[in-house]
Order: structure tokens, then C-alpha cells, then sequence
């Protein structure tokens, strides 16, 4: 299926805004069910803990038809520290060997499971990252809840940055830098008059559109995010209409990942923290699945003949 023009004018209409009122609501529901489950746990009197919520909905960048939850719930009386990628083998085992208090990254885990539980017994638990609480029909949606620690990156020169560091139930840890996502993506919004977050909406939806028909295979909603964030501020502020600032978004993504350009670096790619690689070890996404959803958008949205 390819659209019309007036078709696809239609449709990027339609994903310019935010979700409603009403999806917005949802959302802080499913916030105020977390943050509750944390003050109720008595284990966590007094911890501190911060509860907030990180991706799509804390960017403003969220759809409704891909409206779940992320919050974090981070740990700041344990201090954790890096390189931007993570703690080496023997950095986590110094760090872990000068710790005497009683706050195992498993302890934290295991006690967020039991205090999410008291607040839904549905708690799945069994993911690798996140404790998953499904959707309550006309309540709140489903839910991502992320363990984390805060996290330092100290360079010899610089300032500090301060993350978060997740340890997962297979042994390994993520650093996420979701403070930078925000402020930077803020900051792009800004520069190219809101068009920043209008194209990672118009981008998701696409790419919901795509995979319900079969055409790519479902991809995580913030690597959108990350691709259009490697879109130059001219390509998205630049033009007349929101329509011409989506097409020449997209045309200068499919240029970089085009095998034959030679201004193409997807290699210099950055997350929208501005710290982490976009393409690598440990990342859910490669670039033949950025090649993929470039030129499969392209096409669905009638823009052209792919160069």
C-alpha cells in the first residue's frame, strides 16, 4: 500500500500532537500506582528513592497507539561509575568489594518485586530488564518498571555526568543517560520550531503502520527517537510545511544509510544523549534495520522512487 498525497497530508496531520487528554491521564495513573507502591514498602523508608519516567512519555515524543509506560525507580544512597558504556569487569568487582551496606542490586530488584506486587498481582517479573505490570482496561497502561543506581562518568578532563546503571537478571549491566535524552531533545525541539518531535511522532507512527502489514519486522519505538534526532536542524526547520520537513528528514536518513554516498557516517550516529553510539555492541537495533524502515517509510508515504 502506498499513500496519496492528500492521504499521507492526512496522516502527518494527525501524528503532529501528542496523545489526548484522556491517553495523557492514563499515563499519569500508571506513574502515581508506582510511586505509591514505593512510599507503601516499608524496606524503603527513608532510601530516597526517585521515581520518574523516562522515554517517550517524559520526552513529550509518546503516540497513542504506542502509549506504554517506562519509569525508573533509582537507588541514590549507592553510587556506581564508568565509561559512558559501562563499568568493566574488574571496575564492578573493585566497586562491589568497597560497598559494606546491604543494597545488592539483587536485594533492590527482589524488594521492588514484592512492592510492586502489593499494588497489581498480575507483577510479571520474569523480564531480563524491567518488572512488566500489565494494562487496567479504561485505567492505566502497561508498564515498564526499571531497578536502576545512579551512575557516574568521571573523565580526567570535563565535567562529570551523571546516569543511571540498570544490572539485569542475566548479569550484565546498561548505562542510560536519560537526563541528557531530555535536555538535548528539548533543545532540538526548540532550534527547529517543534519539528524535532512532530517527525519522531510522524516517524513511530510509521513505523506502527509498517510493521502491522508486515512490511519490517517491529522495532524499538525510541530508535526512532535516535534517527531522527541525527537529522540536521536544517532538514527538519527548513521548508514550508511539516510535510516537506518529514520528506527531506527522511531523505537525508536514507542517505546515510545508502551503501553508494559519500557523506554517508552512520558510524558517527549518536543517541540522543549525545554520549552513547547509536550503532554497536549491545544495542536492539543494526543499521540494515535503519535501512529497512528509511526506505519502506519512503515508499508507504509516497514520496518518490528511492534513489
Amino acid at each position: 500500500m502506498r499513500l496519496t498525497p492528500q492521504q499521507r497530508i492526512n496522516k502527518l496531520d494527525q501524528w503532529k500532537s501528542p496523545p489526548s487528554t484522556a491517553e495523557e491521564a492514563r499515563l499519569a495513573r500508571a506513574r502515581r500506582m508506582v510511586t505509591s507502591a514505593v512510599k507503601q514498602h516499608p524496606p524503603f523508608a527513608g532510601l530516597g528513592l526517585i521515581v520518574e519516567p523516562k522515554g517517550s512519555w517524559a520526552n513529550n515524543t509518546n503516540v497513542s497507539s504506542d502509549s506504554d509506560m517506562d519509569i525508573k525507580v533509582e537507588f541514590t544512597q549507592r553510587i556506581f561509575q564508568g565509561s559512558p558504556a559501562g563499568m568493566t569487569y574488574w571496575g564492578l568487582v573493585l566497586q562491589n568489594a568497597d560497598y559494606m551496606g546491604p543494597w545488592t542490586p539483587e536485594k533492590f530488584r527482589s524488594e521492588l518485586g514484592i512492592a510492586l506486587r502489593r499494588a497489581s498481582n498480575a507483577v510479571d517479573a520474569s523480564h531480563n530488564v524491567a518488572f512488566y505490570v500489565p494494562s487496567v482496561p479504561g485505567s492505566r497502561p502497561d508498564t515498564d518498571v526499571v531497578p536502576c543506581f545512579t551512575y557516574f562518568h568521571r573523565p580526567a578532563f570535563g565535567d562529570s555526568r551523571r546516569g543511571t546503571v540498570v544490572f539485569t537478571k542475566d548479569g550484565k549491566h546498561i548505562v542510560n543517560w536519560s537526563q541528557q535524552q531530555l535536555d538535548n531533545g528539548r533543545a532540538k525541539n526548540n532550534r527547529t520550531g517543534n519539528r524535532y518531535k512532530f517527525a519522531v511522532r510522524a516517524l513511530k507512527s510509521v513505523e506502527n503502520d509498517l510493521a502491522a502489514m508486515g512490511k519490517i519486522k517491529r522495532l524499538p519505538s525510541y530508535f526512532m527517537e535516535c534517527l531522527i534526532y541525527n537529522v540536521p536542524d536544517t532538514a527538519l526547520k527548513n521548508s514550508f510545511s511539516l510535510d516537506l520537513a518529514f520528506r527531506a528528514a527522511l531523505d537525508h536518513l536514507r542517505g546515510q544509510f545508502n551503501f553508494w554516498s559519500l557523506t554517508a557516517n552512520p558510524d558517527a550516529m549518536v543517541e540522543p544523549n549525545g554520549i552513547k553510539k547509536l550503532f554497536g555492541p549491545g544495542q536492539k537495533w543494526t543499521q540494515s534495520d535503519a535501512r529497512q524502515l528509511v526506505t519502506a517509510a519512503w515508499d508507504y508515504l509516497g514520496y518518490g522512487v528511492p534513489r
